[in-house]
């Protein structure tokens, strides 16, 4: 029986990173003499154990074989005489297939070493075409690691399993899980680049993949394609450290604009309720969590308003910090703001401005929320005046701040 560390523990030492978690593969085992050495199953598929002291994952030695569409289509076989190298033939990338013994030594048959010195995402085999969340993760791979390159042969077998419909057997739970890991890596433009480049986006996020090639004015989007002010925006918004529903709102908040006519372009008139309306059904197909769906849809609709609050009068302020729910969640009202400013500042020229705008709104808030409404309450002999009354002390406290 012998324990070799493997997979992105390797990787992350190779390249000098933090190493997160630590995956175990076991050859020459079998289950029983696991179980005797106290040892936890926790493998449903195929044989996985917990250490009975680390808790890390140790998986004996396998090979499997295509049987079915999807990631899910695939029979497992384990036995001790399965090689340590037939273990690694079946993995994504080649960064992803080297091994350590205890002793430190690396073991490295398919060039892994090689292909993270020259920063390239390669992949192992033509097995890597039997698997689709595979495109998915060299996508997100690309993500978090934004000086590689996808090898050219790996982005034509991707292109090859998008034609042969290998990604249309995804699950909406598998692909939100990348996307939203995605999300949340250093540059994560580069995973809907790379699964742009190989044809899956128009198949995963057609709402998003139809963007690129809608212009936008130039005065206010320097950039003017809308594909790629998208783009700027999600690396602004992982640039300033946003969470995950901010991002998402981030990715989604410009969708409308690509229903905009073609005779009305480059302005985009009405997009925002455009944006919210092919929102929902996106969010039901991807089964994407409520809390990012609701913060998109808002951003959506009123990313627009929240960018000009200098134009608005204090009564359409406070209608928006109401639709907004920011009075009794201030926390979300600041990720829309957030969100708000990777919108603002994801454009070609503009990433280093200030965003006064959130300041407006901030102030704004903070007048609302320093109005006794109790105490007007009371005043009120009319109960059935006392929400005019305090809507109107909203009103005037915003026009008292606003310049």
């Amino acid at each position: 029986m012998r324990f070799y560390r493997v997979g992105g523990a390797v990787r992350d030492q190779l390249l000098g990173l933090p190493v997160q978690d630590r995956d175990w593969v076991v050859v020459g085992a079998t289950p029983e003499e696991m179980l005797a050495r106290g040892f936890t199953p926790v493998g449903k598929d195929f044989p996985v154990f917990l250490h009975p002291h680390t808790h890390e994952e140790y998986a004996l030695a396998r090979t499997e074989r295509k049987s079915g569409r999807g990631y899910h289509g695939f029979t497992f076989h384990t036995a001790p005489d399965v090689t340590l190298e037939a273990d690694l033939a079946r993995r994504d990338l080649t960064i992803n297939a080297i091994a350590q013994a205890e002793d430190g030594t690396l073991i490295d048959p398919y060039g892994g070493r090689a292909d993270l010195e020259k920063k390239i995402l390669r992949h192992v085999s033509p097995a890597f075409a039997e698997d689709p969340v595979r495109i998915l993760r060299v996508a997100r791979f690309a993500a978090r690691f934004a000086d590689f390159a996808v090898a050219p042969e790996t982005l034509e077998l991707m292109r090859a399993m998008v034609e042969n419909g290998e990604v249309d057997a995804l699950v909406p739970k598998r692909v939100w899980q990348e996307f939203a890991r995605g999300l949340m890596e250093a540059k994560p433009s580069r995973m809907f680049e790379t699964l742009r480049a190989c044809g899956a986006l128009r198949k995963l996020l057609p709402e998003l993949d139809r963007l690129w090639g809608v212009p936008q004015r130039a005065d206010f989007h320097p950039e003017v394609d809308t594909g790629l002010h998208v783009m700027m925006v999600i690396d602004m918004a992982a640039r300033l450290g946003l969470s995950l529903p901010a991002r998402f709102a981030a990715l989604t908040h410009d969708l409308g604009k690509g229903e905009t006519p073609a005779e009305i372009l480059p302005r985009h008139i009405g997009h925002e309720q455009k944006s919210v309306a092919l929102l929902e059904p996106l969010c039901e197909r991807l089964r994407v969590p409520t809390q990012c769906r609701d913060l998109a849809r808002l951003v959506a609709r009123y990313h627009g308003d929240i960018h000009k609050v200098a134009e608005l009068r204090p009564e359409t302020r406070l209608t928006i910090l109401e639709r907004c729910d920011a009075l009794r969640r201030p926390a979300r009202f600041e990720e829309i703001l957030a969100a708000c400013e990777a919108d603002y500042r994801g454009r070609l020229g503009w990433e280093e401005k200030d965003y006064a705008a959130a300041r407006a709104w901030r102030q704004a808030l903070a007048a609302v929320q320093a109005v006794d409404a109790g105490a007007i309450a009371k005043s009120c002999a009319d109960k059935a005046q006392i929400p005019a009354r305090i809507h109107e002390a909203r009103v005037r406290a915003i026009a008292s701040i606003t310049p």
